[in-house]
């Protein structure tokens, strides 16, 4: 990665800006600094031969090493139990474990003990950042006690740890912890702080997931009863028992539906991105209800990019040279229920809106495939989505964009 990529020009550095070089060049920092392959050229030597690639790096690692605490501290999480330990670097020895691995019990009771150890090993919340990797409820407890008492906490996917080592040497939790205090030293400038959601969007969260949860259960008992139905020797009893609980799980989600609905209604900014999007065509209640939560807790909400990537809707190329070509297709990461109401908005809007019906025939006549058609209007009505968060207006129909510059009188 040239330095020229990153913003910087040679105004910069005649002017001596020094600080706003190394703002700029900020992204070198950490674990790009240590792998880059930044060089020196002969057109920047040619204006000013003192400012060079050596000037840069000086000021890259005093920013780097002014921002980064002095210790890091990772966490290897399990069901009952939790492994940390405690890493620093000098300039001297380099990296270094400061606290060999110690596994604490994963209970909230006990969680005093670990902050216990922290203290004794100078692991302040002032000086230290924590990292653990996202592993659902099992981490729960112990972040929220973690930034409960002011310390930086970073929870990162395990996948990423993994790829930042060599697939060398032991595998054990006191080895995993160690490496996860590495890798938050290592990536620093690519952390990004967790901090606790809020209590209504983790409500509806798991609303959501349950809601989703009885109409698979629900879907079951109706094949299962159409099956028995079918048989030439009936069974009454089996047949009851379905219907009953078809029923009851009906009667479940409408109370799921109306108490998320009632916690939506309490916060006046998700009531109102509720309504508005439901403008959207093809997007119900349902949809929208996921994608005002994506809205709070998607890291990009309002760039379509990011939005249709977090919900796996993103083709992505996988070609290399002339060997290896595959056609680009999702990753199919991200919420698997979103995904699919997405993917239904698009079959709707498909047949029932003429703009996107034209579409749909004019692009399957030059030849392309259906399902592309089909993901291509669902990340259509993410831009819809994203422009309206944004704007905070609703959808209108046949609305065209003009430039501004068309608008002027000659």
């Amino acid at each position: 990665m040239r330095l020229v990529e990153q913003g910087l020009n040679k105004s910069m550095l005649l002017e001596g800006r020094e600080a706003l070089i190394a703002m700029k060049a900020q992204p070198l920092c950490g674990s790009k600094l240590d792998s880059s392959d930044v060089q020196e050229t002969n057109t920047w030597r040619k204006f000013n031969p003192q400012c060079s690639t050596k000037l840069i790096l000086h000021h890259l690692h005093q920013e780097a090493e002014m921002d980064k605490p002095k210790y890091f501290v990772g966490i290897d999480m399990a069901s009952e139990t939790f492994t940390a330990s405690i890493g620093e670097f000098e300039k001297d020895s380099g990296w270094k474990i400061v606290a060999r691995p110690t596994q604490f019990e994963n209970d909230y009771d006990t969680f005093s003990q670990y902050r216990y150890w922290l203290a004794t090993n100078q692991a302040k919340p002032e000086n230290c950042i924590v990292c653990m990797e996202a592993t659902g409820v099992y981490g729960e407890a112990l972040a929220y006690f973690m930034v409960s008492n002011g310390y930086q906490l970073v929870i990162e996917a395990p996948l990423r740890v993994k790829r930042a080592f060599d697939p060398e040497g032991h595998k054990s939790d006191p080895v995993d912890s160690c490496q996860i205090a590495e890798y938050a030293y290592r990536f620093f400038d690519q952390l990004r702080h967790w901090r606790p959601k809020d209590v209504a969007i983790e409500q509806i969260k798991t609303l959501l997931t349950l809601r989703e949860q009885l109409v698979e259960q629900k879907t079951g008992h109706k094949n299962a009863n159409r099956a028995i139905m079918r048989k030439v020797v009936r069974t009454p009893l089996a047949e009851d028992v379905h219907a009953r609980a078809i029923k009851e799980l009906e009667e479940h989600i409408k109370e799921i539906e109306k108490e998320i609905q009632r916690l939506i209604d309490e916060d006046p900014g998700s009531r109102e991105l509720q309504k508005l999007l439901e403008t959207v065509p093809g997007i119900g209640k349902t949809l929208a209800t996921y994608l005002v939560v994506t809205m709070h807790t998607a890291p990009k909400p309002h760039n379509p990019k990011a939005l249709a990537a977090y919900m796996g809707i993103c083709p992505y190329e996988d070609s290399s040279g002339t060997s290896r070509y595959k056609k680009a297709t999702s990753r199919h990461f991200g919420p698997s229920a979103m995904r699919r109401l997405i993917y239904l908005a698009a079959m709707s809007v498909r047949q029932h809106c003429p703009s996107f019906t034209h579409y749909f025939i004019r692009k399957r006549a030059e030849g392309k495939e259906k399902k592309l058609v089909i993901n291509n209007i669902a990340n259509k009505l993410v831009k819809m989505v994203c422009a309206i968060a944004r704007t905070r207006t609703p959808f209108i129909a046949g609305y065209r964009s003009i430039h501004p510059k068309l608008l002027k009188q000659p």
